[in-house]
Formats: C-alpha cells, structure tokens, sequence
C-alpha cells in the first residue's frame, strides 16, 4: 500500500516546519527544506509503510535540515545555529555512541509513542493539546507520558553517576 503523500501534506505539513524552523531558524530556509522532505516522501512513497507517520516525516525533516547545515558555507549567523551546526557535524563517534545508548536505554524502557511525544512537545514546542491530538492520546495521557519519562531519565542518571 503506498503513501498517500497528499494527506501527509495536509496533516503533518506544519509539524514538519515547525521542526525545519527550529534546525534551521530561517523561515525561508525551512519552508524550502519543508517541501524537500515532501519530495523525499514522494519518491520512496512506494517502499515506505504507514506505520508511525509522525516519526518518519520528523526524521527525514532532521535529516534534510542536518545535511542543509553541514553543506552551509556560511559563518552561523548566532550562537544557537552554531552549536547546531556542531552537533550535525560532529565526528565524534565516542560521543554520539555515549548520548544513543542513553537514549535508548531511555526509550526502551518506555512506549515507543513516548519518544514521539518528547520531541513533539519538548523538542518541536507543541502544546499539551497540540501533542495530544497529533498522537491520539488525552492530554492527562501526555502529562502522564512525560512523567514517566522524567522519571526515567532520573533513574539512568542516578545509574550513571
């Protein structure tokens, strides 16, 4: 069954800019790298499944706004676009291994739907009821989901220190 990329547009085309705004901080920028990741749906349209779309279109938004910033030739215009800049480029495999296991020690001892909410809410700056209706869940279902992972994360620090 393929996509139907149309409605994807329709429903996830403002979290997909939200998330191209805030990589990139430039609204024409984001707006460009927005129909990018579109264009990229429409050519694996075919080979993609219809599970977890929200995932997907947020991946391949980071994706295509982290290869926007790592081609950027420019000196970063801020302090924030810097660290950005450095965090998408950085070789670093010690580093990037270290914060992926913690982060997946971290989500895997929660729902799946729970990094999806993270980063819908905490990452992305959606409110309460906006994250709610984009997962399906109440919004006591979302507080809830975010205190566990609060909870979570303190143990593992607590493990890790």
């Amino acid at each position: 069954m393929s996509i139907d990329v149309e409605a994807y547009y329709r429903r996830y085309g403002p979290q997909v800019l939200r998330r191209c705004r805030f990589l990139l901080r430039d609204e024409e920028k984001a707006v460009d790298a927005m129909h990018d990741v579109f264009v990229q749906l429409l050519r694996y349209q075919g080979a993609l499944k219809d599970a977890a779309p929200s995932s997907l279109l947020h991946r391949i938004a980071t994706t295509v706004c982290l290869n926007r910033l790592r081609g950027a030739k420019r000196r970063p215009e801020d302090r924030e676009d810097e660290l950005v800049l450095q965090i998408a480029s950085t070789d670093d495999t010690e580093s990037r291994a270290s914060a992926r296991g913690m982060l997946d020690r971290l989500f895997g001892r929660v729902p799946a739907s729970s990094r999806d909410i993270a980063v819908l809410h905490l990452v992305d700056g959606m409110t309460l009821e906006e994250t709610a209706r984009e997962v399906g869940l109440s919004v006591s279902g979302v507080r809830k989901r975010l205190r566990a992972l609060t909870s979570v994360l303190q143990e593992l620090e607590l493990e890790a220190a």
